[in-house]
């Protein structure tokens, strides 16, 4: 079986990472000579390895961080909110069978519509109860191989979310750095190789923070999360689980609820 651990360290966590401190090593790398490998090259890769290693952590640190946010602005996790009676997401008779799936799992009846009215609390951690068992059934990735790669795209955006005011800062110590040398340089000489890639860093870390602005936002993360929850909830219809493979109705567009509509009990995961 596949190390889910691999694939999710590096696909949600360590490349966001390097997208978030892209100006950082390009400047670096302007330090740094390519004409020849020797020792130093040797051990500068072993540290930026390292240094990248630390790199995943921060990034998955930065994206837990933020995560709680995330949820109470989309009105809780998805795997919670579109089981809920009163969403209406899918429809009766897909809800019905989720509920069923879950039910038969957890041992003890669904909510029914008026349970969940008396006590939407306590129905809300009945359908956290049934996405934990969801997500703790589907962990093979041969087996749930689509499962993981949605799961790995909302940990993707949720993880460079997190790390766009700190990418914001670099950029800027970047750039300021970059016109000190400048100044301490002038004239500027463009034909010189250090000065023209000096400059190159300039135009990246501008072009990172409009990159940053306009397609890291929280409405991607809010996308990738939907998604993987309707992933998650169908695989109730996977003969994996025991249950009987049936095409559900195509999700219902709906305009999106505020926090205060929906509310959040559940934690997130990943």
């Amino acid at each position: 079986m596949n190390n889910p651990l691999d694939a999710y360290t590096t696909k949600a966590r360590l490349v966001p990472a390097v997208i978030a401190g892209a100006p950082a090593f390009a400047f670096a790398a302007i330090f740094v000579s390519w004409g020849s490998l020797g020792l130093t090259h040797l051990i500068a890769g072993t540290a930026l390895t390292v240094l990248f290693a630390a790199f995943a952590d921060v990034a998955r640190r930065r994206g837990k961080a933020i995560e709680p946010k995330l949820i109470e602005r989309m009105g809780g996790l998805p795997t919670t909110t579109t089981l809920r009676h009163r969403d209406d997401t899918y429809d009766d008779d897909t809800k019905s069978g989720f509920h069923a799936f879950i039910a038969s799992k957890l041992g003890k009846p669904a909510p029914t519509a008026s349970d969940e009215a008396a006590d939407p609390a306590a129905a809300d951690k009945y359908y956290a109860r049934g996405a934990t068992w969801l997500r703790e059934n589907t962990r093979d990735t041969k087996k749930f191989d689509i499962l993981l790669n949605e799961n790995i795209s909302y940990g993707f955006r949720r993880n460079l979310l997190g790390l766009k005011l700190p990418g914001f800062f670099l950029n800027a110590v970047i750039v300021a750095i970059c016109l000190a040398i400048f100044w301490h340089r002038w004239p500027v000489d463009l034909s010189n190789t250090f000065d023209a890639k000096l400059l190159a860093v300039v135009v990246i870390a501008v072009l990172h923070a409009i990159y940053l602005a306009l397609f890291v936002t929280e409405a991607g993360a809010f996308e990738a999360a939907r998604t993987y929850a309707r992933q998650l909830l169908l695989c109730t219809q996977s003969p994996h689980l025991g249950g009987t493979p049936k095409p559900p109705s195509s999700p219902r567009s709906r305009k999106p609820k505020s926090a205060s509509q929906q509310g959040s009990t559940e934690k997130a995961s990943s």
